[in-house]
């Protein structure tokens, strides 16, 4: 893939000064900006390479690893890929969206972390009371969600995605299928009142929703999104990696940023999915951006049920034994693994002549001083030739 013309780190370049005259933003989001637009610049320190046969050198900036760049997130979602590949049953696999209204967005610059576990909780408590019931299951279930707060213009949007095997766990430890194999997991429409019941209550034991807040909620249908089954457990492995570690925006739908404004590219899923360039100011495109910084330390994928941390290494290999399935076992995935078993690319090896003689010769230590107070180089982007 082409590199892109453009990156979210010039932007923070450009119009991160404006956006902080105009708004006051948490500790955390200045952090964010901070390594985001220091990524793989000196600031964050690197090493230069090269190769002993043809020699070829390069010099390598560190990644800052930080969860919402969009340039560190590809190394992560391989090893995530990866650790799930082993924990796959031979079953259907289901996908549910659980959609927040958007009411409780302006709840959310001071209630972020309630709204957003209050969210997850109550998705999986959704899954867990339909499969616990026997006219649908009647089984312990598992899943994976993973939390997304954007739509395709950056507006907020949370909703959870979640990875449901079609079956589930008994109470004497042996796999039961689920009933409906070819159709929906669960009915929608029962799943959207649940749904919503169960996060009214999370969300009150938490804090005091407000009145006109609550009557909006309750007036709406709360949107469940149900697919049918996958074709196989290797296409859930796949359809998890476009989710898992995506970023609000990724560099490759950025179109121009100048002194101004900024254009991306959208998909307008009212107007039959087709694609579309919005163009908005520099500094309205950072207080979209800024709105999906997630609270420090909050987990935005989880696993429940019997493929929970706690509980794979007793219930899922219940299953996988009970389906004849190799036993799972914890691993744990160097970056040499990932780059040969799922980005096709060898250890050490020259990107001119290909041999694996490719080595660190000196390392680059970080620019010290803070960040903030440095000067950006605008015109290191305006001459960059892509």
């Amino acid at each position: 893939m082409a590199r892109p013309k453009h990156e979210v780190a010039e932007i923070i370049h450009r119009f991160r000064a404006d956006l902080e005259k105009q708004y006051e933003l948490p500790v955390q989001v200045k952090k964010t900006l901070t390594v985001l637009g220091n990524c793989r610049t000196l600031a964050m320190g690197g090493h230069v390479s090269v190769c002993t046969d043809c020699g070829s050198e390069s010099i390598s900036y560190n990644s800052c690893r930080n969860r919402h760049c969009p340039k560190c997130q590809t190394v992560n979602k391989e090893r995530w890929i990866l650790a799930r590949e082993s924990e796959l049953l031979p079953v259907p696999y289901y996908h549910m969206v659980f959609t927040l209204p958007h009411c409780f967005n302006e709840l959310l610059p001071k209630h972020a972390t309630e709204i957003y576990n209050g969210l997850l909780k109550a998705s999986w408590q959704t899954i867990q009371s339909f499969a616990a019931d026997c006219k649908f299951l009647g089984a312990k279930a598992g899943m994976v969600s993973i939390l997304h707060t954007w739509g395709q213009q950056l507006w907020l949007h949370p909703h959870v995605h979640c990875i449901v095997p079609g079956g589930g766990l008994t109470k004497s430890g042996k796999w039961k299928a689920a009933k409906y194999k070819d159709k929906y997991l669960f009915p929608k429409r029962a799943m959207s009142l649940v749904f919503r019941a169960k996060f009214m209550e999370l969300l009150r034991q938490k804090m005091e929703v407000p009145q006109t807040i609550a009557k909006t909620a309750f007036k709406q249908n709360w949107v469940v999104y149900a697919k049918r089954p996958f074709a196989s457990p290797k296409t859930v492995v796949e359809y998890l990696g476009r989710y898992t570690h995506k970023v609000a925006i990724s560099n490759h739908r950025l179109q121009t940023v100048d002194s101004k404004q900024v254009s991306f590219s959208y998909k307008d899923y009212r107007d039959s999915s087709q694609n579309k360039v919005m163009k908005v100011s520099g500094v309205e495109f950072l207080r979209r951006f800024v709105q999906h910084i997630l609270p420090h330390g909050f987990v935005r994928i989880r696993h429940y049920g019997f493929l929970a941390s706690k509980n794979k290494s007793k219930e899922l290999n219940r299953a996988k034994t009970d389906l004849n399935e190799p036993k799972w076992e914890k691993q744990k995935y160097s970056l040499e693994q990932i780059c040969e078993e799922r980005l096709g690319i060898k250890a050490n090896q020259c990107p001119s002549c290909h041999s694996q003689t490719w080595r660190v010769i000196r390392t680059l230590e970080p620019e010290r001083g803070p960040p903030a107070r440095v000067k950006p180089n605008l015109k290191r982007w305006e001459k960059m030739k892509w």
